[in-house]
């Protein structure tokens, strides 16, 4: 690639870039819509047990059963 193309390539990546910056409306946390009720906030042990402890929980259990189903047919074809 010449200079001409890494150029083009940088402004327009740049370019994209800003306009969604700009587009994008920031999160006024501070103003409550209508009908807003939000509920008490999570603890810090609710919040990894949620987002970490759960999520590697269901990995385990999924990589688990498809460990102990894959050696059930491994030892059915031997038999064969």
């Amino acid at each position: 690639m010449d200079n001409k193309n890494v150029l083009r390539t940088g402004a327009v990546m740049a370019g994209s870039t800003l306009m969604m910056l700009l587009m994008s409306s920031p999160a006024f946390a501070l103003m409550r819509d209508d009908g807003d009720d939000p509920g008490q906030g999570l603890s810090v042990g609710e919040t990894l047990g949620l987002y970490v402890a759960l999520p590697v929980l269901s990995f385990l259990v999924i990589a688990g059963l498809v460990m102990v189903l894959d050696k059930s047919r491994k030892q059915e074809k031997r038999q064969v």
